[in-house]
């Protein structure tokens, strides 16, 4: 059996299986955290794929909060041998008695609503949970460990050109929407600071928005308001003047890059993540697919937006593609199949 029922989701774990980095995975033990989430939930599917094609001896051991939601993503694969799924709370001590050689770092709320509203719960799950992952890191004593932080680390950087991983800008500390960028910085320095005292081989991957087959169709953020405009056969509707500007990722793509960094990443580096052939703003991406699907743009703007702030984001990314990574599928390829994916969920 598969590992999905969407017929595009699981093209692209396939193609994800083919990945050699898989093989490097061969008779260990991966913990993922946050195994529910969009990143996290690929890498489970992804890795159970590849051992499914390549006759892998990969255990992985997803790690959720919520037991009900674990068993309707994981439910065509909830039997197999090689996954076990843990129910715990992040921001609770990790009890898991069995060896684990590599653990990715996924759990983190990504809602920007709950950044505004819920900063406390924000701050304290991102800091109390990667403190807790490192702590069972030290542990078991781990190969490698990567904590998925974000592009909003950087902040606001007054410069023009690429920004680089040693690059950080301002953040306003009045706002309580920086409860996110800044719990993601101090949990970045949680991790060089856990590697210096405790000598754990702990990476740093810094994802750009990131998107692809394995997203709700009723997910609020921007792309996917995109693709169902798209579905309907309906203009797209802006409430900014759309002037956000930056790279964008497939989630097979950066699912590659973070199993890359994992095994073949230098302990306590920072590594951005991010196809730059995609950098455009909201208005030109809007663009392209209305003329792509025969649909309109129209702005019905709001004076009154406190959630989103034009940001101007072009990074780097030398360092992880010096790791051997590259990049697979362009911006318009990702919407075809965001669009392909929520249509086969009608």
């Amino acid at each position: 059996m598969f590992e999905v029922e969407n017929r595009v989701r699981q093209n692209d774990l396939n193609e994800l299986a083919q990945d050699d980095i898989f093989e490097g995975l061969n008779n260990s033990t991966v913990l993922v955290t946050g195994a529910t989430g969009l990143i996290g939930s690929e890498i489970v599917l992804g890795i159970l794929a590849a051992n499914r094609i390549k006759n892998l001896n990969i255990r992985v051991v997803a790690l959720v909060r919520n037991y009900k939601k674990s068993q309707e993503i994981f439910k065509n694969v909830i039997a197999r041998k090689e996954l076990e799924i843990v129910v715990q709370d992040i921001n609770d001590e990790i009890f898991y008695e069995k060896d684990v050689d590599y653990i990715i770092h996924c759990a983190s709320n990504t809602s920007s609503k709950d950044f505004v509203e819920k900063p406390v719960e924000t701050i304290l799950t991102n800091i109390n949970g990667t403190k807790n992952a490192l702590d069972f890191g030290v542990k078991k004593i781990v190969k490698s460990f990567v904590y998925l932080s974000s592009i909003e680390a950087y902040g606001v950087l007054n410069k023009d050109g690429t920004i680089k991983e040693e690059e950080l800008g301002y953040l306003d500390l009045s706002s309580p929407r920086s409860s996110y960028p800044e719990s993601k910085r101090m949990c970045e320095n949680l991790c060089i600071s856990y590697a210096k005292q405790f000598g754990i081989n702990v990476k740093i991957a810094r994802l750009t928005q990131t998107f692809g087959a394995g997203v709700n169709s009723d997910d609020k953020r921007v792309f996917a308001q995109f693709a169902r405009s798209i579905i309907n056969n309906q203009d797209i509707i802006l409430h900014t003047k759309g002037l956000s500007s930056k790279s964008y990722c497939y989630l097979t793509d950066a699912c590659s890059a973070i199993l890359c960094i994992l095994l073949k990443g230098k302990s306590e580096e920072f590594y951005n993540i991010a196809n730059p052939s995609t950098k455009k703003s909201i208005k030109a991406i809007a663009e392209m697919l209305a003329e792509k699907y025969d649909i309109s743009v129209k702005y019905e703007i709001s004076d009154n937006n406190k959630y989103f702030s034009d940001v101007d984001f072009d990074f780097d990314v030398k360092k992880l593609f010096s790791l051997g990574f590259y990049c697979k599928v362009d911006l318009e390829e990702m919407f075809s199949r965001l669009v392909e994916s929520f249509r086969s969920c009608l």
